[in-house]
C-alpha cells in the first residue's frame, strides 16, 4: 500500500514536467518563430527571402513582408514583379503600412517615369511619423522625381537628405545639389520666394549667384567662393566645395585668341551663312552688348508689345553677297542647311541675398552673351571653295586655336572623323554622333526643336498627342524625334497624321471635312543607343521598368488630348479653322504649334483666328529683347528665318567662349539668344524653347 501510495504521488509530480514537454515539442514541430519584421527598418534581405516569409505568415507581418518583398524588388530592378506584388496587397492597411506603401508606390512611379503621380503621392505622407530610413528614400524619391526639372522642392529635398548619409554619400549628394542647381533657370533661382530660417538654403542659392556673377573670370570667381565660404560656414558646402564648381574653377579656358569661322559663304547657302557671320561679328565688336545696355523691358506682356505690332508682310527673298535673290524662307535640302527652328529662355539675373527674395517678375530677363572681345582674330574660311579637310589643316597653320562651323551637314561628318588638336563648335549635327573630346554640336534643328516640344507637352500633363505634319522628309523627321522623346519621358502612344500642300488644305475645307483628331501610331527609328533612364540617389536606384507601365485609360488610343502643328503660317491659318470644325470651339484639346507659323505679318484677324494656341520661337523673338529684336528683324527686312539665324551666330560666339565649361562640366548651361542651351550626349547643344500664346488678339507668355 505504502508503495503503492508512493508512485501515484511520484507520477502525479511529472504531469507537469510531462506537459511542458509536448507543449515544447508541438513548437518545434512547427519550426522556428518567424523574425521580427519592421517594414520602416532598412531592408537588407533579398526578394526571394521576404516572398518566403510572406508566404509562410499568416497574421499581420504577412503584409509587412509583402511590403518588404516589393521594395527589395525593385532594388534589384525587378519591377514588373514588384508592380504585381504591389496590387496585390490588401486594399486597407494600418496608418503605420499606409506610410510605406505610398512611399513604394511612388518610387515604383518614379521607376515608370511617372513623375507627377511620384510627387503626388509623396505630398500625402506624413514626414514627421517617418522612420530614418524611410526619410532618407522619401527624400531621394522626391529628388528622382524631379531630375529632369529640379525646384526649390528639390533643392529642399537634397538639404533634407544631407545629414541622413554617412560617409562618400555625404559629397556625393553635395555634388549633386549643385548638379540640380545649375539645372534652373537663373531667373527662376533669382526669384524663389524662401523662409527666413533656411539659411542653408539661402546659402546655396547665393553660392549659384557667386558663380554666375564671374560669368567665366576663374580669379572673380575663386575671390567670391572665398568670400562665400566666410559667410556661410556652416552650409555643407563651405566644408567641401562641389565637386564641378572646383572643376569651374581650376579649369584652363579653351583659347580663343584666333577663331576661325568656316561657313559656306557661296552657293545656295550663302545667304544663311551672312546671318550667322553677322550675329558672331556683333557679338565680337560689342554691338549686342551695346543694344542690351539701351533695351527698356516692359513690364507685361512682353511678348504681345514685341511680336504683335509686325504688321508688314514678310520678305520672301534676301539678297547675298553675290547679289543673288535666294529663298530665306525654306531650304531646298533641309538635310543640308541649319532649318529654322525655336528655343526659350531663363534669365541672368544673380540670387538676392536677403533671407526672403522677391517674387518672380512677368517680364522676361535678357539673355547672356559673352563678353565682347574685338581683340579676338576672327579669319573666315568659305567652305565651298577648298574641301573642309584642307581648311582645317589650313586654320590651324594660320594659328587658330578653335574652329566655329562648318555649317552643312555632310563637312560636319568629315571635321568629326579628322585627328585634329583644334576645338570645334559644329554648327550642325551629322546624321551618326560620336563623342569627341574637342567637340561639341550646335544645330538649329527641326529635331530639337520636336524634342523640347515634347517635353512642354509632357510638362503640361498631355498624355495622348497627335502630331500634324508635312507629308515629306522634313514631317518624317520631326515625328521621329517627338516620338523618341516622348518615349524617354515615360509616355506611350504617338500618333501622327500628314497634310498636303495649301490647295489640299483649301479644298478639305470647302468639303467640310475638317481634320478628324485621329491617326497612325508614330514607327520610331532610333538610330542611336538611347541614354539610360536610371537614377541613383542615395543608394536608391530608380530605373526604367522592365514592361511598359500600363497605359492610364484617359491615354487610351484615339483619345487625343494634344495637337503639335508643324506647318507654315499659311497652312495653320487654314489647319486651326479645320480643327474646330471637327472638334467644336469649346473642346478641351490644347494646341501647340512649332516656330514655323512664326513670322512676321500675324495681323489681329490671324491672332484671333488663333486663340489659345502656344507656339514656340527662339527668346530673341519673344521679347526677351524688344530693342534687339526691331533692329534684327529691321536688318532682315521681317524675315524670321534669317533673325534666328543671326541668333545663332551671336549664341555661336557665346559657346566658344565657354568652350571647355561645355565640354567639361555635366548640367553647365547658358541663356542664349537661341533658348537656354545646355551640352548633353556626345556634347550636343540641347535647347529649351520659349513658348506664347495667342490670347484674345494679343501674344503673352507661358509661364
Amino acid at each position: 500500500m505504502l508503495l503503492s501510495n508512493v508512485n501515484r504521488r511520484k507520477a502525479g509530480r511529472f504531469v507537469p514536467v510531462v506537459l511542458a514537454g509536448l507543449i515544447l515539442a508541438a513548437c518545434s514541430s512547427q519550426g522556428p518563430q518567424a523574425p521580427a519584421v519592421n517594414v520602416g527598418g532598412p531592408a537588407t534581405g533579398t526578394s526571394a527571402y521576404y516572398l518566403q516569409q510572406m508566404q509562410q505568415s499568416s497574421d499581420d507581418s504577412k503584409t509587412d513582408w509583402q511590403l518588404l518583398a516589393i521594395r527589395a524588388l525593385m532594388t534589384e530592378g525587378k519591377y514588373s514583379a514588384a508592380g504585381k506584388q504591389l496590387q496585390l496587397l490588401p486594399q486597407q492597411v494600418s496608418a503605420t503600412r499606409q506610410q510605406e506603401l505610398d512611399l513604394l508606390k511612388a518610387q515604383y512611379a518614379v521607376s515608370a517615369n511617372h513623375s507627377v503621380a511620384a510627387l503626388q503621392l509623396l505630398k500625402g505622407v506624413n514626414v514627421a511619423g517617418l522612420s530614418a530610413d524611410q526619410k532618407t528614400r522619401y527624400y531621394a524619391t522626391t529628388i528622382a522625381a524631379s531630375r529632369d526639372q529640379p525646384s526649390l522642392d528639390t533643392l529642399r529635398a537634397y538639404i533634407a537628405l544631407q545629414p541622413l548619409l554617412k560617409g562618400d554619400a555625404q559629397q556625393q549628394n553635395i555634388d549633386n545639389t549643385w548638379l540640380s542647381l545649375r539645372k534652373i533657370p537663373q531667373q527662376q533661382a533669382s526669384n524663389f520666394i524662401i523662409n527666413a530660417n533656411e539659411n542653408i538654403l539661402q546659402g546655396w542659392l547665393d553660392l549659384l549667384g557667386v558663380y554666375y556673377r564671374s560669368n567665366g573670370d576663374l580669379n572673380a570667381l575663386k575671390s567670391g567662393v572665398k568670400d562665400w565660404q566666410t559667410r556661410y560656414p556652416d552650409n555643407p558646402a563651405a566644408k567641401q566645395l562641389p565637386a564641378g564648381l572646383l572643376q569651374s574653377m581650376n579649369m584652363t579656358p579653351a583659347s580663343t585668341n584666333t577663331i576661325a569661322l568656316l561657313l559656306p559663304l557661296s552657293g545656295p547657302a550663302a545667304v544663311f551663312s551672312q546671318a550667322i557671320e553677322k550675329g558672331f561679328d556683333d557679338a565680337r565688336n560689342g554691338v549686342i552688348s551695346q543694344v542690351t545696355a539701351s533695351a527698356v523691358v516692359p513690364s507685361s506682356t512682353p511678348a504681345a508689345a514685341a511680336v504683335t505690332g509686325a504688321t508688314a508682310p514678310a520678305a520672301s527673298t534676301v539678297t547675298g553677297s553675290a547679289n543673288a535673290p535666294i529663298s530665306a524662307t525654306s531650304p531646298a535640302n533641309t538635310d543640308a542647311v541649319v532649318s529654322p527652328s525655336a528655343a526659350t529662355i531663363p534669365a541672368a539675373t544673380p540670387p538676392a541675398s536677403a533671407a526672403v527674395t522677391a517674387a518672380a517678375s512677368s517680364a522676361p530677363t535678357i539673355p547672356a552673351t559673352a563678353p565682347a572681345n574685338s581683340t579676338t582674330l576672327v579669319k573666315v574660311y568659305d567652305t565651298n571653295t577648298q574641301p573642309v579637310e584642307q581648311l582645317i589643316k589650313q586654320a590651324q597653320s594660320d594659328g587658330a586655336t578653335l574652329v566655329v562651323g562648318p555649317l552643312l551637314k555632310d563637312d560636319v561628318s568629315k571635321v568629326a572623323s579628322l585627328s585634329t588638336p583644334l576645338n570645334i563648335l559644329a554648327l550642325n549635327e551629322p546624321g551618326s554622333l560620336q563623342n569627341h573630346p574637342n567637340m561639341c554640336y550646335f544645330a538649329l534643328s527641326p529635331e530639337n526643336e520636336a524634342r523640347d516640344a515634347a517635353r512642354h507637352i509632357w510638362q503640361q500633363n498631355k498624355r495622348m498627342p497627335l502630331l500634324l505634319i508635312p507629308a515629306n522628309n522634313f514631317g518624317n523627321r520631326v515625328a521621329n524625334a517627338f516620338a523618341l522623346e516622348w518615349q524617354k519621358l515615360g509616355g506611350s502612344v504617338v500618333e501622327q497624321q500628314t497634310f498636303g500642300s495649301v490647295a489640299d488644305l483649301k479644298q478639305r475645307i470647302n468639303s467640310n471635312s475638317g481634320i478628324a483628331m485621329t491617326g497612325t501610331p508614330v514607327v520610331v527609328q532610333n538610330n542611336s543607343a538611347p541614354a539610360s533612364s536610371s537614377v541613383s540617389v542615395a543608394g536608391l536606384t530608380f530605373a526604367a521598368p522592365e514592361q511598359p507601365a500600363p497605359v492610364a485609360d484617359n491615354a487610351a488610343p484615339g483619345n487625343i488630348d494634344s495637337v503639335y502643328i508643324v506647318a507654315s503660317q499659311s497652312e495653320l491659318a487654314l489647319i486651326k479653322p479645320m480643327i474646330t470644325m471637327r472638334t467644336g470651339s469649346r473642346s478641351n484639346i490644347a494646341l501647340y504649334a512649332s516656330s514655323l507659323s512664326s513670322q512676321a505679318g500675324s495681323g489681329p484677324d490671324f491672332r484671333l483666328e488663333m486663340d489659345g494656341l502656344q507656339f514656340s520661337d527662339i527668346p530673341l523673338l519673344s521679347g526677351a529683347n524688344p530693342a534687339l529684336m526691331q533692329q534684327t528683324v529691321k536688318n532682315f527686312s521681317n524675315d524670321y528665318s534669317l533673325a534666328r539665324l543671326y541668333a545663332m551666330g551671336i549664341d555661336a560666339w557665346t559657346l566658344a567662349n565657354h568652350f571647355s565649361q561645355l565640354r567639361q562640366q555635366p548640367g553647365y548651361q547658358i541663356s542664349g539668344d537661341t533658348g537656354m542651351l545646355n551640352a548633353g550626349q556626345n556634347c550636343v547643344i540641347n535647347r529649351t524653347l520659349s513658348w506664347n500664346q495667342y490670347s484674345q488678339g494679343q501674344i503673352i507668355p507661358v509661364h
